[in-house]
Formats: structure tokens, C-alpha cells, sequence
């Protein structure tokens, strides 16, 4: 016969998971009382949020009357929660004083240029760093968010540049091709749509390409897979730019290949982009952001975040095209007529941007 010898939890311990559970049993009641028919999966993410910033009420003496620097932040989830709610929650202790320090992935310390120590202490982006995110106040989708402890992060000011300037204004084409929720890619410009997208804005825009590989970032949950677009734009496209070519060309100026984007993204004012952190990020940097998103998958349709949190991350104008075949009327009619010209400027404007004066073309 075997013994296993197993360990009580303390008394104070227990009581305070117990504690726990029944306040977000209760939250998932009012939840589904306020909402009725809505689906589980976001009823519970609308509960947790809400649970989330009951949590902050432990912080009421240390960030509005100490004010002393004490937070550390750590966070290694997905990018697009990231980007949405612990980059603008740690540029609040910032300005509030209370920051102190800032934890996350590598290639993250441009992001949070702000943060007095930055630790790149993670090289793999997990689904349980997402999900058990309780100390961020908007650690999930929901249909509300709460920005009592959430700031615009000034990206845009802090990385415009004379370095990545044009002859022509620049819009930017941010792809990806992986995974998604357990299913073959879902939310990507195909090479016809490229085409397409490439014809109609080419004498316009310098277009700058990017699909991140898997040797630039940190990967997820959501296994990477080859598009092999790139080659067949620089012999179909040679006025294209390939933000791939440009870290080669400039890997001895910038930090990392997130600290290549954040210079090109800051002298935009044009984006189209897809689904999940590559949306989030060009969400960052004022102007205009097409971003395709399937509705049938996903949350953030369901829940409204393209007319709530993402313009408020830079007052960007965000356009969201359902399908593939949606983009090509969106860019005829908000970037190719003159007066989408004048929105764009008028959009800057209001959000405070401004941009560089060319110095060095390249």
C-alpha cells in the first residue's frame, strides 16, 4: 500500500479561494441576468473582467494616496491583449508614479519605452498568461471596458522618425498566415486579394508588406505557416518594399523587429491589416486601419471592441471589412478619393499627431 502525504492548505488561503469563486459565481449570475441568451463563453469573459477590477479595489491606498512606485507588471498572454489592456494599464502607473517595473516577452522593450526597468524574461507566448491575467482591470473581451486605469501610449510621438520617409505617403499591408483557434488560417490576405490591394494603390502609396516570420517575434499558441508570398512580391511588385528586406538593410539601427515596426508604423497614416495583434498594433499610430475580421469567428465583432477600445488606442479610424472581397470598395472609398485624404488629416488632428518631415529617402 502506498501513503501519500498531502498538505493543507492554510486556513487563510482556502477561505480566500473559496472567496474567490463564490464572487465570480455571483458576477456570472448578474452576467447572464443583464444579458440573457448570451453565449457562455462570453458571459464569462464579461464576468471576469468585471471580476478583474473589483481586484483593483486592493490598490486604493497605493496608487491614489501613496503613490510610490511599486507596481511590476508581468505578462507573457496573447499580443493582442497585450496590446489592448496591459500596455495602456502600465503607461497609467506611469504617469500615476506608481510603476516600477515592467515584465514580458523578448522584443517587447520598445513597447514600453516608458517603463523605468524593462525584464524580457519570456520567449514563448502561453494561453494560460491570457486567461489568469486578473491583475490587469481589462484582462479579457467584454463588451464595456474600464479605463479608470488605462492610457493612450503615445507610440506614434515617441517613434516618428526621418529615417523611414517616402516620396510618397506610405500605407502599410500587415499580414499574418497561422493558426487560428485550432483551425487552418482564417483571417489573411491571400495572394489574389494582395494582388488586388497591391494594383489599386500602388501609384499612390510607397506600400511597405509585412508578415511578421517566426524567427521575428515570439510565437503563441497559433503555429506560423508559409504564405511564400514574399518572393513573388519583389518580382511581381518591385516598388513594393518588404519590411523583412528593411530589418536586413537596417538591423544595425533598430532593436529588435518590433522596434523596426513601431519606426515604420509611426510615419503612417495608412493601414490595412487583419485579426488579432497585427490589428491591434496598427491601431496604434492614428490614421486609417482597415482591418479584415471574419465575423463568424472571434469575438470582437460580437462584442462591438472595433468601435470601443481599438480607436480609443490612438483615435484611429478603424474600418472593419468582413470578408477578403469587402477591402477593395473600403480602400476605393476612404483612401484613393481626395476626400479621404482630407478624414486622414482631420483624424491626426483630433488625436494630436503629427507627421515627420522627410530627411532621408530611401
Amino acid at each position: 500500500m502506498i501513503n501519500i502525504e498531502t498538505k493543507a492548505l492554510p486556513l487563510t488561503m482556502t477561505f480566500r479561494m473559496q472567496l474567490r469563486s463564490f464572487a465570480r459565481a455571483v458576477l456570472l449570475r448578474w452576467v447572464q441576468f443583464k444579458h440573457p441568451g448570451l453565449r457562455a463563453d462570453l458571459s464569462s469573459m464579461i464576468r471576469d473582467n468585471l471580476f478583474a477590477r473589483l481586484l483593483q479595489g486592493k490598490y486604493i491606498v497605493q496608487d491614489y494616496l501613496q503613490k510610490r512606485p511599486y507596481k511590476i507588471i508581468k505578462y507573457h498572454g496573447e499580443f493582442q491583449q497585450e496590446l489592448l489592456f496591459t500596455l495602456p494599464f502600465a503607461y497609467w502607473h506611469h504617469l500615476n508614479g506608481t510603476l516600477r517595473q515592467t515584465i514580458s516577452c523578448n522584443g517587447t522593450k520598445d513597447l514600453y519605452f516608458f517603463s523605468p526597468e524593462h525584464l524580457e524574461r519570456f520567449d514563448k507566448r502561453t494561453l494560460s498568461g491570457t486567461t489568469s491575467a486578473f491583475h490587469i482591470p481589462n484582462m479579457t473581451h467584454s463588451n464595456r471596458y474600464s479605463y479608470r486605469k488605462w492610457r493612450q501610449v503615445p507610440l506614434k510621438k515617441q517613434y516618428a522618425n526621418n529615417i523611414f520617409v517616402f516620396e510618397k505617403p506610405v500605407l502599410v499591408i500587415a499580414n499574418k498566415y497561422n493558426k487560428e483557434w485550432s483551425l487552418p488560417p482564417i483571417n489573411y490576405f491571400d495572394p489574389a486579394i494582395l494582388k488586388e490591394i497591391i494594383t489599386l494603390c500602388q501609384d499612390k502609396f510607397q506600400i511597405i508588406y509585412n508578415r511578421p516570420l517566426p524567427k521575428h517575434i515570439v510565437e503563441d499558441n497559433s503555429e506560423i505557416f508559409d504564405l511564400q508570398e514574399h518572393e513573388w512580391i519583389r518580382q511581381s511588385f518591385p516598388g513594393v518594399i518588404l519590411l523583412d528586406d528593411l530589418y536586413h538593410k537596417h538591423s544595425e539601427q533598430v532593436n529588435s523587429f518590433n522596434h523596426l515596426q513601431l519606426m515604420v508604423y509611426a510615419n503612417t497614416n495608412h493601414f490595412i491589416s487583419v485579426h488579432g495583434g497585427t490589428a491591434a498594433l496598427a491601431s496604434y499610430f492614428g490614421g486609417t486601419n482597415i482591418i479584415l475580421s471574419n465575423p463568424n469567428y472571434g469575438r470582437e465583432t460580437l462584442l462591438g471592441e472595433y468601435k470601443t477600445i481599438f480607436p480609443r488606442l490612438s483615435g484611429a479610424r478603424i474600418l472593419h471589412a468582413h470578408f477578403r472581397e469587402d477591402i477593395p470598395a473600403l480602400i476605393e472609398q476612404h483612401f484613393l478619393s481626395n476626400h479621404a485624404s482630407y478624414l486622414s488629416q482631420k483624424t491626426n488632428q483630433k488625436a494630436g499627431l503629427s507627421q515627420p518631415k522627410p530627411q532621408n529617402l530611401m
